[in-house]
């Protein structure tokens, strides 16, 4: 039986996306990594070993997205220290696969959960500056908001 929102859920997905600010746009990579190293554990507890593989795999394709965009030369010390924890989770995350290991999942989740909520932090803070910026513009007719009151903001992470 097919889902009669599938199609509209999924759009509804993309959108979320591709209007979302950069910083908002990793935020969300780490809460998905998550989210299927959640369902990797879930799989576990269920004895699902295909559920799980996939699960896993899933996360670790977000995972070395994230490790593989990476900018060494801007991101220096930061960006070293990043693909070192990102090498330590893919490491780690072979264990959910070879030993069915759900301590595994829980300590790479316990790894990205302040990773994600820092860049969610950052998010909120670009936000309140950019809506600053727009309310003292907007006295002189520049950074309007769109029809909603709310302000794009286009900087980058």
């Amino acid at each position: 039986m097919n889902n009669p929102y599938g199609a509209s859920a999924q759009t509804y997905r993309i959108q979320s996306v591709m209007t979302a600010s950069p910083a908002q746009r990793v935020a969300m990579l780490y809460d998905r990594a998550i989210t299927w190293l959640l369902e990797a554990k879930a799989a576990i507890e269920r004895g699902d070993v295909r559920a799980r593989h996939t699960a896993n795999d899933r996360a670790g394709e977000i995972i070395n997205h994230l490790r593989a965009t990476l900018d060494m030369n801007r991101g220096a010390e930061i960006a070293a220290n990043l693909d070192r924890l990102y090498r330590f989770m893919l490491t780690r995350m072979i264990q959910i696969d070879l030993r069915n290991d759900a301590k595994a999942a829980d300590d790479v989740i316990g790894l990205l959960r302040p990773l994600a909520e820092a860049w969610h932090a950052l998010d909120a803070q670009m936000v309140a500056e950019a809506g600053a910026a727009g309310r003292t513009a907007g006295q002189q007719g520049y950074g309007q908001g769109t029809a909603t009151g709310q302000t794009r903001i286009t900087a980058t992470a």
